[in-house]
């Protein structure tokens, strides 16, 4: 026989009381969960139909009930059906292209704030720290050059610099060289005044357009400004009472809702490049100075070819963190895989 909601309800609770204090259970435990709103005469009613069933146990006269062999049965392939129906939709959403990739993002913070009860973070993936690997200038008019530069990831931006007379083919082909040759495979941080001095002088005449190749290369790479950040579960902090004090949690909420000190912490986080696996920072080492009172678990994920964003959870310091390293270790690994195929 199959059960209906409400009895599967009341022994989910049972089962789950019983495994948090290895006590029997009774109705008036199970009448106090908040989503029941049962008497305890009804629920008494249901948990000896339950015990008819074969699916709980009252080991003595007085006692309360625990779960037989049956009744955990029940339990388990009815969590394993929910846990592979997650999982399923998270390869679902992790397939989707890269149209997709707001939608998905927005989902997979969303996903893992509910499955960790904590507040959650993802932040679009970012090139800041991606290399240069083409340099192309080329004419468009007698007053303006077209800047074609591609780096890592295959990422393309061009730019329209404007000069004072027209070059001809052998002073295009001359700068294209110098360019290349200087700044390929660095990245912006990698490029300092020393080298744009150096140049500038090999161009001559021509240094201006240096600087203005510098000032594009520098847009194409740069991402800070632009970086996306997807939250979700930041009402979750309310569920912890040592983090739920009025200030306290109106300075993280407020940090969620401007995102400036989580697009610090991404940029820390991405700011080593050795940096591929799971970060926690605990109180006074958590880099956002509203969230000392909190713990911080990140991980770095890779779209393919440097493409790298940061998946956070915030919580407090008495957090699961074997199930939120677990969780983060398992979405950095599909959102590893999702540019592969």
């Amino acid at each position: 026989m199959e059960l209906d909601e409400r009895k599967m309800k009341i022994l989910k609770a049972v089962i789950r009381t019983y495994l948090e204090t290895g006590e029997p259970v009774g109705s008036r435990t199970i009448s106090k969960y908040t989503d029941l709103n049962l008497s305890s005469a009804t629920i008494r009613n249901e948990m000896a139909d339950l015990e008819e069933m074969g699916y709980i146990l009252q080991p003595h006269t007085s006692a309360g009930r625990i779960p037989s062999d049956k009744g955990y049965r029940l339990y388990v392939d009815d969590m394993m059906r929910e846990k592979e129906k997650e999982v399923e939709e998270m390869k679902e959403m992790l397939l989707e292209k890269e149209d997709k990739m707001d939608h998905l993002l927005k989902q997979v913070a969303k996903v893992l704030a509910n499955n960790t009860n904590y507040a959650t973070m993802i932040s679009a993936p970012a090139v800041h720290h991606n290399k240069l690997k083409f340099i192309q200038l080329s004419r468009v008019d007698e007053k303006q050059l077209l800047a074609v530069i591609v780096v890592e990831g295959n990422m393309i931006r061009n730019n329209i610099l404007h000069v004072d007379e027209a070059l001809d083919d052998e002073t295009l082909l001359k700068l294209n060289m110098l360019l290349n040759t200087s700044l390929n495979g660095l990245s912006i941080g990698e490029i300092n005044l020393g080298m744009i001095a150096n140049m500038k002088q090999k161009a001559g005449i021509h240094s201006q357009i240096i600087s203005d190749v510098i000032d594009a290369v520098a847009e194409a790479i740069r991402a800070d400004e632009d970086l996306e950040i997807y939250t979700s579960g930041a009402n979750n902090i309310f569920k912890y009472p040592e983090l739920s004090d009025g200030n306290k949690a109106s300075e993280i909420i407020s940090a969620f809702e401007e995102k400036r000190q989580l697009t610090e912490l991404v940029q820390e986080t991405l700011s080593d490049e050795k940096n591929t696996g799971i970060q926690v920072y605990i109180g006074e080492e958590t880099p956002m100075s509203t969230m000392k009172d909190c713990s911080v678990v990140t991980a770095t994920y890779e779209l393919g070819s440097g493409m790298k964003g940061t998946i956070g959870v915030i919580g407090p310091k008495r957090m699961d963190y074997e199930k939120v390293v677990d969780a983060l270790k398992n979405l950095k690994h599909q959102m590893d895989k999702l540019y592969e195929e």
